[in-house]
């Protein structure tokens, strides 16, 4: 069985305060004699269910074609939390396994429709990361906007990830999926200089 865990993408879905968004242009049109429908978009990186670069929040990180693509697919646990907002800790979980390689973490924020940016949220902090990192942690995914604050500068979160050299999904729709042990598939495209990329992810199940 496939569960879609990504966000659809329309002119209404939600960016974060300020970023730019999803706007498609019918450039030709079959119905006024052209031989096909051409769209053109304009839209952040962010939109949606994505994957940030390490550019993204670090000056001489990779742009999103050089991250490591075997990061993004693999066996994946999906824990659900019932935190609304703040830094989420170890203790915010049931027990993990002592190994996990992609933890993608459930809160209440998949059930908001797509419109709605939250005015608050939970997010992985630091010292999570870490301890992540200590169980061979390569990916987290959250259905949050971010790693960090809304209103964070100094993105603890973020650096945490790059430090540890881990990557991170941002925008999931978890709402449905029951929790457990998966495969995730969830690549970025292969777009030059850029700090972010879309993503469709997909959880299969194992047996």
């Amino acid at each position: 069985m496939i569960y879609d865990i990504t966000r659809r993408v329309t002119v209404n879905t939600a960016v974060f305060p300020g970023d730019t968004p999803y706007h498609p242009d019918l450039r030709l049109r079959m119905a006024s004699g052209a031989s096909v429908n051409l769209v053109t978009v304009t839209t952040t990186l962010h939109i949606g269910t994505h994957v940030d670069a390490y550019f993204h929040y670090t000056p001489d990180g990779a742009f999103v074609d050089a991250m490591p693509l075997e990061a993004y697919i693999g066996r994946a646990h999906l824990v659900t939390t019932m935190k609304q907002d703040g830094e989420l800790t170890l203790e915010d979980f049931p027990p993990l396994p002592p190994r996990v390689e992609r933890l993608l973490i459930h809160s209440p924020i998949s059930d908001l429709p797509d419109h709605v940016f939250p005015e608050t949220f939970p997010y992985p902090g630091a010292a999570l990361i870490a301890a992540l990192a200590l169980r061979g942690c390569r990916l987290i995914g959250v259905d949050s906007p971010s790693m960090d604050r809304a209103d964070s500068a100094d993105l603890p979160g973020h650096n945490a990830i790059r430090q540890h050299s881990m990557v991170n999904i941002e925008n999931l729709m978890l709402a449905g999926v029951p929790d457990g042990e998966y495969e995730l598939i969830a690549l970025p495209l292969k777009l030059a200089d850029a700090c972010a990329s879309p993503v469709r992810a997909v959880l299969r199940t194992l047996t």
